[in-house]
């Protein structure tokens, strides 16, 4: 199953579903759950006889963790990591973005245009003097320009941006720490 073709919304969409389906939100997930869910942020391409056996499963039983994982949302999908250097992508940037209106007219078209730049790796709704904060990815100034100036400053209501362009990454993960919501998520599973 690959997520990276679904756009944010379309994800967002199938876990608001699940939250009705399950009349639960956030599920609540078992020590195997969260064993499982440490095992494929480790190693995505685990195969469900390795994970079975590491997490001491029967494969049909570790197969009905992960759909049931799937079905409530959990696991939003599956992907491939790229260092993006090595594909030309030099230039990370941070975009912060103050809205001049906050109707809900113009916040659904700069979200829809947002959603349509693909230099757009992620965008978030903020609290604070910005309104947004738009991580991009991109080869080079020129193309950074491109993206600013006729990407998001073309935008009908953005009245400013800040860009920070980034010198170097101390820490990227994309493994959540599990461990810290224990306390929220006690249940049975199955074995």
């Amino acid at each position: 199953m690959d997520e990276s073709t679904t756009s944010g919304a379309e994800s967002a969409r199938k876990q608001r579903a699940a939250r009705t389906r399950s009349g639960e939100w956030p599920p609540r997930l078992d020590e195997l759950d969260r064993r499982l869910l440490a095992l494929l942020q480790q190693d995505g391409r685990a195969t469900s006889v390795e994970l079975a056996r590491r997490l001491d499963l029967s494969p049909p039983g570790l197969q009905r963790r992960l759909r049931r994982l799937e079905a409530a949302g959990v696991i939003r999908g599956y992907t491939t990591l790229v260092n993006r250097e090595a594909v030309g992508l030099d230039l990370l940037c941070f975009v912060e973005v103050k809205l001049a209106h906050h109707r809900p007219d113009c916040v659904a078209r700069f979200r829809d245009e947002v959603q349509a730049i693909p230099e757009v790796l992620e965008c978030h709704y903020l609290t604070g003097e910005s309104d947004y904060l738009i991580k991009i990815v991109v080869p080079n100034h020129k193309a950074l320009e491109t993206v600013l100036f006729e990407g998001l400053m073309r935008i009908d209501g953005v009245d400013r941006i800040h860009t920070s362009i980034v010198v170097n990454e101390v820490k990227l993960s994309t493994v959540l720490p599990l461990g810290a919501s224990r306390s929220r998520s006690r249940g049975g599973g199955e074995r």
